[in-house]
């Protein structure tokens, strides 16, 4: 496949990523010693209230130790909803109702449980971490249970679509975009657009993805050869990815024009 400038790197970081990430949370999730066990009820009382032993909260079956937050968590707080148990299922939807604070996540999608694993970065990263939960995600052993090991697949499979997509926004990238209830719409390309820095410009083109009600506005590559043959492939047609079988053109946008207007 041809690598553009820059679009190796940014392929190698993201590989990198995911391979470091899952290294992480088997770390997170595996055995290991100076952690307690709570049981749901045991957990409970620790909501931060007066006579409470302490602040605690869970995430994906993990303890941590919330009392340098306590203005956020402490009764009466605006998060006090999570205090003394998981409810990991409310850090994606916001439901904070009582029907809503569980840990039932198993029909979560990948980019969901992409940012169920950000907020276990985040804890992981500023509270204390201070034991795990029998129950849905972990075991009376402390082992993780069936379920946990369904989740970690599906966040390890949301870090490999999220490199895929990188992959594709690095040979499709957006278009620029404007609406004006006097001009009209206007699409246009620029070494920058999309927020992917590259060397080339391009041209709008429409994307069609499957599962798409409608296609949007990318910034397709004119000259080279099509993005997955070889530079020395001496059958390309120097056309860049113009031949995509995806890829439609704006009627009245003429073929090699970097913006695209569309009057009222």
């Amino acid at each position: 496949m041809l690598l553009l400038p820059g679009r190796g790197l940014l392929l190698g970081l993201a590989a990198v990523a995911v391979a470091v990430m899952a290294a992480r949370l088997m770390s997170w999730w595996s055995p290991s010693a100076g952690f307690r066990l709570f049981v749901p009820g045991e957990l409970a009382r620790y909501r931060g209230g007066p006579g409470d032993p302490g602040l605690y909260l869970a995430l994906l079956g993990r303890i941590y130790d919330v009392s340098s937050g306590r203005r956020h968590y402490e009764p009466g707080a605006h998060y006090s909803g999570f205090a003394g148990r998981d409810a990991s299922r409310a850090f994606v939807t916001g439901d904070y109702s009582e029907a809503g604070l569980v840990d039932d996540v198993s029909d979560l999608s990948f980019s969901e449980m992409l940012t169920l694993q950000n907020w276990l970065s985040f804890y992981e990263k500023n509270y204390e971490f201070v034991g795990r939960v029998i129950g849905r995600f972990y075991g009376e052993d402390g082992l993780p249970t069936p379920e946990l090991t369904q989740v970690e697949a599906m966040i390890t499979k949301g870090l490999e679509e999220n490199k895929q997509e990188l992959k594709e926004k690095q040979k499709f990238p957006p278009c620029n975009a404007e609406w004006s209830s006097t001009r009209g719409s206007r699409f246009w390309c620029s070494q920058k657009s999309g927020g992917v820095s590259r060397d080339w410009i391009g041209v709008p083109r429409k994307l069609y993805k499957a599962g798409a009600k409608e296609p949007h506005c990318v910034c397709v590559r004119t000259t080279g050869p099509p993005s997955d043959q070889t530079l020395d492939n001496p059958t390309h047609s120097n056309r860049g990815d113009l031949d995509h079988p995806n890829l439609g053109d704006y009627t009245g946008c003429p073929p090699l024009a970097s913006t695209c207007s569309f009057p009222l």
